[in-house]
């Protein structure tokens, strides 16, 4: 989702981003904090970053495909997705 308006870098809420709706957060110039208008969730800038990271988790291989899910406890084998290749 694009940015509206030029200034303060708008985040995206984590609490909606958790559920896969991208929605951005704006910023309170007065309290000092990041606010989200369908959830209610307000949050400093180093809590909205801390969450989106961990969203972001659920993505780690997302232009990644599997190719071997291996024995159990061992890592899966990916590789590098290229578009029009199987």
């Amino acid at each position: 989702m694009s940015q509206a308006r030029k200034g303060k870098l708008n985040y995206r809420c984590p609490a909606c981003f958790m559920r896969d709706i991208d929605i951005d957060m704006f910023y309170d110039v007065e309290k000092k904090e990041f606010y989200c208008l369908r959830c209610c969730y307000r949050g400093s800038e180093e809590d909205v970053i801390r969450l989106n990271q961990q969203a972001r988790y659920k993505y780690k291989y997302i232009m990644s495909r599997v190719t071997d899910f291996s024995e159990d406890n061992k890592p899966i084998k990916t590789k590098k997705y290229v578009k029009g290749e199987y």
